[in-house]
């Protein structure tokens, strides 16, 4: 997917609706340089913001994602490679978010553990010790609910029974029985409890 082609027009149909790039972003209620980070080919538009922006460039989002309007009769075979390429980008990016929810707990694994190390072998008031250790204790919970946030977005989870495939709420992946990225969750297809691997693809 060529985001410099999408950006590009993007600017051109702005430009043939004659709307400023302040006029687009008041219409979609986000900011200028929002638009122009599109236009630029930096990002595209995010999914919430895709179909607004359709609407007022007349425009599908098949065209959005080809960077130019698609005839008629080749509309399927860009919709399908479309399509993949979304899949591709998507995969890369779950990998990337589950790169981060590790990095994240290591590190703030290694900072609650430093503070208790500090608080129980180091001498120091026992007020301190407590302070020491709740400031080990915070930055580690945060830092698992935000993880845990990461686990539940990035990919899916496979039921072992009818292989289903999902994003479960977060609630359900916050308060499961895991191991490691395994957890035991009821399936909402076959709606039997039993384990659910963490996988990347559908």
């Amino acid at each position: 997917m060529d985001q410099i082609k999408i950006g590009k027009f993007i600017s051109l149909k702005r430009n043939e609706k004659n709307i400023t790039q302040s006029e687009l972003a008041e219409k979609l209620n986000i900011t200028d340089r929002a638009i122009s980070k599109w236009e630029n080919g930096v990002c595209l538009p995010d999914a919430n913001n895709m179909p607004d922006l359709c609407k007022i460039l007349d425009i599908t989002i098949n065209d959005l994602f080809s960077g130019e309007v698609v005839d008629m009769k080749d509309n399927e075979k860009k919709l399908e490679q479309n399509l993949l390429e979304m899949a591709i980008i998507k995969e890369q990016r779950d990998k990337e978010l589950l790169s981060i929810e590790i990095f994240i707990g290591v590190i703030v694994s290694i900072i609650m553990l430093a503070c208790v190390f500090i608080a129980s072998f180091v001498n120091m008031q026992d007020w301190l010790r407590v302070a020491l250790i709740i400031l080990g204790i915070i930055p580690f919970a945060i830092g698992i609910c935000y993880a845990i946030r990461i686990e539940q977005i990035a990919g899916y989870y496979e039921c072992n029974n009818c292989h289903y495939k999902y994003v479960p709420t977060y609630k359900k992946v916050l308060f499961s029985t895991h191991i490691n990225r395994t957890r035991k969750i009821k399936c909402p297809k076959c709606h039997k409890k039993n384990w659910h691997k963490k996988v990347i693809t559908k």
